[in-house]
């Protein structure tokens, strides 16, 4: 054990334990001179300042109807009253029923005979037993001082077995508080309930681990409850704090008339002064049980002072584990990113893998086309020698145009799809539409069908005239791949509102309502089959599509209710557009 759990008491300038006002003594005899001799032989007797209380009772029912309803601490008793052995059966009632084992019971006999004493003394919970005629004024004397000293004894021993019941009732509760306020609460309750007094009081802690040792007000009862979460110097009046100032600099429990303080340094370092302002001054035992009380109460606040620091450490913990989480899902969000940045790439490779299978096999194809009707009319005779030159300068102009998408392809593949930027500048979308249509004329004619033009002579917007001629040689080449032989194809160009609008309709079997939730998707073939065999890759549309936000435009599908094929339509905005 430290000193700081070593607790003194002041010394008390009091002569002891306060008496009572009176002595009260029931007198119980059938005999009206006893209880007139008894008064005269007591009369001005005083034990510690304190006299004599006689209360008369004239049988044993009439003892028992005072004794059920108040205390004593002496009964002067006699034996037989209206029965034989009533006053005996008095005893019984007052040990077993009132289970009152501190009142001093002395039996007065006048007939020894009839209730012998060493009888009575082994079987009857008596103190003394006299005869009445060897009962002397002052043997009576002796014998009822003895009996109040004992009373007086028994009383303080079950004042301390209470109080001591109290400790140890309390003691785990204290310690199961884990709120500073709430022990400091729990505490002015227990002591309260020790002393069995009604007090106010405040409990003040003064903690040396705060800035310029901070002192606050833990807990207040009765007419200082409202002091709880003072700083311990504002609120207080000046004689309370004075008096709480005066405690923790002498450290130690006071005791006086109407203030007591109690002092408990815990191991923490932290000091609590516990001022209490009773009804009654405290006894000798009410101040040995609160200094037992007290003795172990640093442990309590000693662990209420460590659960809040732990929780504090805990909070701080959760802190930087909440951080640490941030931090690893910032780095996961990064990860994250990086691989679908790789899986972008590794898609856009695909993409244009793709992309350049199907926007080079257009091309080709017109020149397969191109190649064949020259070869024969090498053959004719005669040879129609301008019509070769024209399908020798067709030939030409789509071998160069093959080259410039090969290029184009290529400076892409150095970029990210998202981030492919548009050559805007003026384009005549009427006079592309008519390259794009005579281009694709001789694919028409192998299958036998008609490529149909209603395009104005000149319409203009701003855009990249190589990626709008993809799209629109995207649409003609789907149009004449699905469509069967001999149908009739129809190119328009028009203005509708704020839009231009690039129209293909076909005579194809139309969109199926499966198609049209996969109609943009990319290597996504629809329902419909090419009608001479052709190829398909399923990135035409998705092509067109792309095409067209970049241009900040939409492309739009529409199938026919009356007659058989589809229009698909690029419809870009009259401004400059933006970039989807």
């Amino acid at each position: 054990m430290s000193d700081d759990d070593i607790l003194f008491l002041l010394p008390d300038d009091e002569p002891g334990e306060t008496a009572a006002a009176s002595w009260p003594v029931l007198v119980v005899d059938d005999d009206p001179a006893v209880h007139e001799g008894t008064r005269f032989a007591l009369s001005g007797y005083s034990l510690e300042g304190a006299g004599l209380e006689l209360v008369s009772a004239y049988s044993a029912a009439e003892a028992r109807t005072v004794l059920a309803r108040r205390g004593v601490a002496v009964i002067l008793l006699d034996v037989v009253m209206e029965t034989d052995d009533a006053g005996l059966r008095l005893v019984d009632f007052v040990r077993r029923e009132l289970k009152d084992e501190t009142v001093r019971i002395i039996l007065r006999t006048g007939q020894p005979g009839q209730a012998p004493e060493r009888r009575v003394i082994v079987d009857y919970d008596i103190n003394d037993y006299k005869a009445k005629t060897e009962l002397t004024a002052d043997k009576l004397f002796t014998s009822l001082t003895a009996a109040l000293r004992a009373y007086q004894q028994l009383k303080r021993l079950e004042e301390t077995r209470r109080g001591l019941e109290i400790i140890i009732d309390a003691a785990p509760m204290l310690l199961d508080y884990k709120s500073m306020q709430r022990l400091a609460e729990g505490v002015l309750t227990q002591v309260g309930s020790l002393l069995n007094v009604a007090c106010e009081g405040i409990l003040v802690l003064r903690d040396h681990t705060g800035p310029q040792d901070a002192v606050s007000v833990l807990a207040g009862s009765g007419c200082y409850q409202h002091l709880v979460g003072g700083d311990g110097t504002g609120p207080l009046d000046d004689a309370v704090q004075e008096i709480v100032a005066q405690a923790f600099a002498e450290r130690r429990h006071t005791f006086g008339e109407q203030w007591s303080t109690l002092y408990v340094h815990t191991a923490s370092g932290s000091e609590i002064v516990a001022l209490l302002k009773a009804d009654r001054s405290l006894s000798e035992t009410d101040r040995a049980l609160i200094a037992l009380f007290t003795s172990r109460l640093s442990v309590a606040f000693d662990n209420v002072i460590l659960y809040e620091r732990l929780q504090q450490a805990n909070i701080g913990l959760e802190q930087r584990v909440v951080e640490r989480t941030a931090e690893l899902m910032r780095a996961n969000r990064r990860l994250a990113m990086q691989r679908s940045d790789l899986r972008r790439a590794n898609q856009l490779k695909t993409e244009i893998l793709g992309t350049v299978a199907h926007d080079l096999k257009n091309p080709l194809a017109v020149i397969l086309g191109r190649a064949e009707m020259l070869g024969d009319m090498i053959e004719a005779n005669p040879q129609p020698t301008e019509a070769m030159h024209a399908q020798i300068g067709h030939i030409r102009e789509t071998a160069r145009r093959l080259t410039g998408m090969i290029e184009t392809l290529i400076a892409d593949a150095m970029n990210d799809a998202l981030d492919i930027a548009l050559r805007r500048e003026p384009v005549d979308v009427a006079g592309l539409a008519r390259e794009v249509s005579l281009a694709n004329a001789p694919l028409a004619e192998t299958k036998g069908q008609t490529l149909r033009s209603a395009i104005p002579d000149s319409l203009t917007l701003h855009g990249d005239a190589e990626r709008l001629r993809e799209a629109m040689d995207n649409l003609i080449s789907n149009a004449i791949k699905y469509s069967p032989a001999g149908a009739e194809i129809l190119v328009t160009v028009a203005r509708e509102g704020a839009e231009t609008v690039y129209a293909v309709r076909d005579h194809g079997p139309g969109l199926s309502p499966e198609d049209v939730g996969r109609l943009y998707g990319r290597f996504q073939r629809l329902s419909a089959k090419p009608t001479a065999g052709e190829g398909s890759t399923g990135l035409g549309l998705s092509i067109v599509k792309r095409i067209a936000e970049l241009h900040g435009g939409r492309v739009t599908a529409q199938t026919h209710e009356h007659g058989p094929g589809s229009t698909f339509a690029i419809r870009l905005p009259d401004g400059d557009g933006e970039a989807a």
